[in-house]
């Protein structure tokens, strides 16, 4: 069962962006991947900080060493950002991030199949996280996977975005879009025979996990939302990611009930 429970937890999150990305139009993609944005900070700074963090903390292991994962974790995820191996963006024209106009077009179309490299290395890490958290405790699977699905969607709906910009078709950008995203379930598959045997790895693997939904939280997301809005914008935004935040609780609550 823990196999068949990882493989829907990483086939979800890609099915869920196309089907999204499918039935909207793109003026519409570009108000609900805003909004989406503000709610993933909200559920990945819950999950890691409440959540994960917290169970990695209540195993035997030093905590100095979980600090030392959790630093080397920002760090690699920061030098993997750099090498263009590890990208989320959410951008798109007009969203208020003052590129020229056709920017997504030249971007597409000088790095198009970088940006799909890129984004199956993240979906297959992704993979692999949810792995080690199902392996670990079937409710931490859950609200790790429900964390990774909530920047899953925004990310994808932004990819296919750049994409329709440069002039792929909705089907051909949809196509490399549900392609990419089937490497988190490689990576689920693979991290669950993998990581299995070694079980000591387990809390270690927890704070990476962690790490990564801090560093895209932080580096990424955050920064996406720090442009001058007006105060009722600004307010959205909070109450978007405070309901991130009740997300998390909730499901923590409910899943411990059970």
């Amino acid at each position: 069962m823990t196999l068949f429970y990882i493989v829907l937890a990483t086939t979800a999150g890609g099915l869920l962006s196309v089907v999204i990305a499918a039935s909207l139009t793109l003026s519409l993609l570009g108000r609900v991947v805003r909004h989406l944005v503000s709610l993933s900070v909200g559920v990945l700074l819950g999950t890691a900080l409440l959540h994960v963090l917290p169970e990695a903390f209540e195993s035997s292991v030093p905590p100095q060493r979980l600090f030392v994962t959790l630093l080397v974790g920002l760090l690699f995820f920061f030098l993997l950002e750099k090498a263009e191996l590890y990208r989320h963006g959410h951008h798109h024209e007009g969203d208020g991030h003052h590129h020229h106009h056709h920017f997504d077009a030249e971007q597409a179309g000088r790095g198009g199949w970088s940006v799909l490299v890129g984004d199956s290395i993240h979906n297959f890490c992704d993979g692999i996280i949810i792995a080690a958290a199902f392996l670990a405790d079937t409710r931490l699977g859950l609200v790790t996977s429900l964390a990774i699905i909530a920047h899953e969607i925004p990310q994808e709906v932004g990819d296919y975005i750049v994409l329709l910009n440069a002039g792929f078709s909705r089907g051909k950008a949809l196509l490399y879009n549900a392609l990419s995203g089937l490497s988190s379930v490689v990576g689920g598959v693979l991290g669950y025979f993998i990581v299995g045997p070694w079980e000591a790895l387990f809390p270690y693997l927890l704070v990476a996990a962690s790490s990564s939904f801090v560093y895209v939280a932080v580096a990424d997301l955050l920064p996406q939302l720090q442009r001058r809005l007006p105060w009722r914008s600004t307010m959205a935004q909070l109450a978007w990611i405070g309901a991130g935040l009740a997300v998390v609780v909730l499901a923590r609550s409910l899943l411990h009930e059970h």
